[in-house]
């Protein structure tokens, strides 16, 4: 593997974390002077908080359960697995934990920033929130990546006095099992993460938005809502905790995927290290700097467009990795050939290609959720004859706008297969998650942006910063939904290359996948339906907590007449207290299917129907989760238009109509849609964790 290699890695995650450091303590310097701000802030902070600690003890037994399995059923290095998948666990719910804890410091601070210094100051404090997001994410997963790799590499050759580097069967044997060991923790977390915060947030939307603003007519985030304090809080335990955990699995399965097949390739264990198991990693490393220096380059002039910042930041990361990607895949490959033509060219040109798919996907959805474009504005006009119309044509919209990414996709897998088999496939998706610091940032600077505009009107601030932090809020939606399009391509890319590195540890040859083949078929079919029955429990528990929800509005609104009027203070407390205990309630179910359901099938009806259900799983989901995202985007920013003035404004018929669209895209785009991308995944790391005992079992 070679101890530089580690070092490097190792480096870059110390720059990353010095780096989210600095900004987080400038962030705690920004000014927060009001009162009444103060105290809303910090409500909110303590309700995010109060929930991420009690989903961790509901967690924390479920990890240190699969562990303690893990090392009971293995034998020898093996259950070493069950350290390795809580270091991934931890890291994961760090990810989160890091996340939130910066978000709703800046949250209040975007706010002040934006009375006081406008839209650019504004921008800057909810952006630096966003970024230590992003950076701290792939800090974690480079980082922890060494770790595994230094003590199983390095440790085993100073105490063997063996190198591990020259070791084939170490490798497959030790090495990548512990690998996978540290995705399947983060997976694992990410899901009940993604599934539990998204319930939180949806329930409490859904409550505040229908009762407070079509039935009782007051505006969003006004401080009469008893919802209102849940549905911030929600903001930052699904969008961004939830988000960071997310992210930090797909980025982890990415690298230890492409690792895995680094091996497959004939000819890439002839020689010392080995280059093209170590190359994914070096790339990540590449990208953790290269987003540094992206999120360092957004800046903006008061009353310019934050779309057109954030996508300088973008581009100029991607263009950086662009640039240096090519010397170093030349300097660590060398002018060698492997199997497969895989030379440092096709890597390269691999690696470009994932890269500019995953900028296009995520320009497509800009395109199909962004406020005043096409699909949103068709929605917006349908708003006008009713909910029934403005619903239909969101789904159409939805619907429609998964086949250019789809065909993005495919066009990505086969030039990179034609370039040099599925390694170099494995590179695409590396390169597609390459900038991933920025692109997370990007994303996590919506929600920060939303909760600023929501404190601005509970703490009765001047309407112009509700104006700015509205202008920012829009930018949000439409980052959030880049964000959530990219996870969902990258997804599809990282899905494909564990499929393939399970398919290699379980040592099943290429006739097993024939369509032929009974148990195949029988996998595929109940792969395709798993999405589904994962989304109608998501759907559901939401359903079931808004019905909770909406009832106690309601019930303090007739109870309490006085808060409508500003004469009594609503119980936010007991509506956070609803979306919590719904939350962690309703998010086992869904987690215990993605996670059981690989091993029910494997062991029940074996390898061959275990890969037919990974196809099928892959295959619907992927088309699943973004027609759900970006539907919910494009309802949510057509609501954002109408309450901006178009046919006449908020509390028009049209408005009302909006709000019902966006609340039935609530849970598609912030609970179903980008869970969906964890489920495929997880999945798949469950099987290859699991792929030496079934290679065994069915010997």
């Amino acid at each position: 593997m070679g101890f530089y290699v580690i070092v490097v890695a190792a480096v870059a995650a110390a720059a990353a974390f010095l780096f989210c450091l600095g900004k987080a303590l400038w962030i705690f310097r920004q000014p927060l002077e009001n009162g009444k701000l103060k105290e809303i802030t910090k409500a909110i902070a303590g309700g995010a908080m109060a929930f991420l600690f009690k989903e961790y003890r509901v967690l924390i037994p479920f990890a240190v359960l699969v562990a303690v399995a893990m090392a009971v059923f293995n034998h020898g290095a093996l259950r070493f697995q069950s350290l390795s998948f809580l270091l991934g666990a931890f890291a994961s719910a760090s990810a989160g934990f890091i996340g939130m804890k910066t978000a709703t410091a800046a949250n209040g601070r975007t706010t002040e920033a934006a009375l006081n210094g406008g839209q650019r100051k504004a921008l800057k404090v909810a952006f630096s929130g966003g970024s230590v997001m992003g950076i701290g994410v792939v800090g974690l997963t480079v980082g922890g990546l060494a770790l595994i790799l230094f003590v199983s590499v390095e440790l085993y050759s100073l105490v063997s006095g063996n190198s591990a580097d020259g070791n084939a069967e170490y490798f497959q044997r030790v090495v990548f099992p512990l690998l996978s060991s540290f995705s399947l923790g983060a997976s694992t977390i990410a899901l009940f993460s993604r599934v539990g915060g998204g319930i939180f947030t949806k329930a409490a939307d859904v409550g505040a938005d229908l009762v407070g603003k079509v039935e009782a007519g007051i505006p969003e985030d006004h401080p009469s809502n008893p919802a209102v304090i849940a549905d911030n809080v929600g903001d930052n335990v699904g969008d961004v905790a939830g988000m960071g955990a997310d992210l930090f699995e797909s980025f982890a399965g990415t690298i230890v995927g492409a690792m895995i097949l680094g091996l497959s390739v004939s000819g890439a264990d002839e020689g010392l290290p080995f280059r093209l198991i170590a190359l994914p990693l070096l790339l990540a490393s590449l990208g953790v700097f290269c987003s540094v220096i992206g999120i360092l380059a957004v800046r903006t002039k008061e009353g310019k467009n934050p779309q057109t910042a954030l996508n300088i930041g973008t581009f100029s990361a991607g263009g950086l990795a662009l640039l240096l990607s090519a010397p170093l895949i030349y300097l660590f490959i060398g002018g060698r050939t492997y199997g497969d033509g895989v030379s440092w060219l096709s890597l390269f040109i691999s690696t470009v290609v994932g890269l500019i798919c995953g900028i296009a996907i995520g320009l497509v959805t800009e395109y199909y959720t962004g406020t005043d474009k096409k699909p949103v504005r068709q929605i917006v006009k349908a708003s006008e004859t009713g909910s029934a119309t403005n619903i239909i044509t969101g789904l159409g919209v939805g619907m429609f706008s998964t086949l250019i990414p789809v065909l993005l996709i495919c066009a990505s897998i086969a030039v990179s297969y034609a370039l040099g088999g599925l390694y170099c496939v494995a590179l695409a998706a590396v390169g597609m998650l390459i900038t991933l610091g920025v692109q997370l940032a990007v994303d996590a600077y919506g929600p920060i942006a939303d909760n600023a505009g929501g404190l601005a009107v509970m703490a009765e601030y001047p309407k112009r910063v509700r104006e700015v932090t509205d202008g920012l809020d829009a930018v949000g939606n439409t980052t959030a939904a880049i964000g959530k399009g990219f996870a969902i391509g990258s997804a599809a890319l990282t899905a494909i290359i564990l499929f393939s590195s399970f398919k290699e540890q379980s040592g099943v040859g290429d006739e097993t996948l024939s369509l032929t083949r009974v148990p195949v078929l029988i996998g595929l079919i109940i792969g395709a339906m798993i999405p589904y029955l994962f989304s109608a429990l998501a759907m559901g528990a939401i359903g079931k907590a808004a019905f909770k929800m909406i009832g106690e509005v309601r019930r303090q609104f007739r109870e309490h007449p006085g808060i409508l009027t500003g004469t009594e203070k609503p119980d936010y407390e007991k509506c956070v207290s609803i979306s919590t205990s719904a939350a962690l309630r309703e998010m086992i179910l869904p987690g215990l299917l993605a996670t059981g359901t690989p091993v029910a099938v494997g062991f029940l009806g074996g390898i061959d129907m275990l890969m037919g259900l990974l196809v099928g799983v892959t295959l619907s989901g992927i088309v699943l989760a973004l027609f759900m995202s970006n539907s919910g985007g494009a309802w949510d920013n057509a609501k954002k238009m109408i309450e901006s003035g178009s046919l006449g404004g908020k509390g028009s018929e049209a408005h009302k109509a909006s709000v019902v669209g966006d609340t039935v895209g609530d849970p598609f785009k912030d609970t179903a849609g980008p869970s969906l991308n964890i489920l495929i995944k997880l999945m798949a790391v469950v099987s290859l964790v699991i792929a030496p005992v079934l290679k065994d079992y069915w010997g």
